[in-house]
């Protein structure tokens, strides 16, 4: 017996030195005094680039509240959307917050916090269609030619619900909003927030934003599967940052007004 409980005891603590070894995310930015954070700075008014080469946004403001709540710096790694999953799983830093939607497919690869925002997918459509095309269902014919970012909610959305049109993507929002701006594509598919700011900034009068939301789409931060500790550490903040009033301020800074536009690349 005496045998058995010693080899038991041993086991047990061959596990918890495996925990100890295996420290979340959060824990170890907080010991390297740096929050590395993969984002594709692409996504308005979420994270951009300025005309300084500075990327900013709702979403880096979050992010800069959260490295400052740790003691820590942020470290913000420009990364392409399509490729931000793989990259996290490497290690090329810590998490991701870059306007990730929570899918149920992205969650079988890594977990999410909870949403610090909802969105949906909407439409941009040239105006010659104006009245033809009430919604995305309207799209769904293969006279139609749609458009979308690579790797983006608003690509899978346009293959799965809007099929029969044909699709083309971009590597960037711009690219594939201008394509629908000269007439080369009938429509560009994308979150909410993003069109309506790109049916100003980018749609010369040639473009009719469809703003009724047509999916649900929770936008959370992406940490590696088993990272429970910092999962709780990033929900306890959102959390208080609801609470004491830093995420309203934060909201109406970038999506009550558009005056940092004037200071967009």
């Amino acid at each position: 017996m005496k045998k058995y409980l010693a080899s038991l005891l041993m086991g047990v603590c061959a596990l918890v030195g495996v925990g100890a070894a295996q420290a979340g995310a959060i824990d170890e930015a907080a010991k390297r005094g740096t929050l590395r954070v993969g984002m594709d700075p692409t996504y308005m008014p979420f994270e951009m680039t300025n005309k300084r080469g500075q990327i900013v946004g709702f979403e880096v403001d979050i992010l800069k509240a959260m490295a400052k709540s740790m003691g820590v710096k942020l470290e913000l790694v420009s990364t392409g959307l399509d490729g931000i999953i793989p990259a996290l799983l490497t290690d090329k830093f810590d998490m991701i917050g870059s306007g990730l939607t929570l899918t149920q497919e992205r969650n079988l690869r890594i977990n999410f916090t909870e949403p610090f925002a909802v969105v949906g997918q909407t439409l941009l459509i040239r105006k010659e269609l104006e009245g033809t095309i009430k919604s995305y269902k309207d799209l769904n014919d293969p006279k139609y030619r749609i458009t979308s970012k690579v790797g983006t909610t608003g690509e899978f959305v346009a293959k799965k619900q809007i099929a029969k049109a044909q699709y083309h993507g971009f590597d960037n929002e711009p690219e594939a909003v201008m394509d629908v701006v000269n007439g080369k594509a009938d429509a560009f598919i994308y979150d909410s927030p993003y069109n309506v700011v790109a049916v100003g900034k980018f749609g010369a009068g040639k473009l009719v934003f469809l703003d009724q939301p047509f999916t649900y789409e929770p936008l959370a931060f992406g940490l590696k599967k088993g990272d429970y500790d910092s999962i709780n550490f990033i929900n306890n903040f959102l959390k208080q940052i609801h609470e004491d009033g830093t995420y309203d301020r934060l909201h109406d800074k970038w999506f009550k007004s558009t005056d940092w536009l004037k200071d967009m690349e």
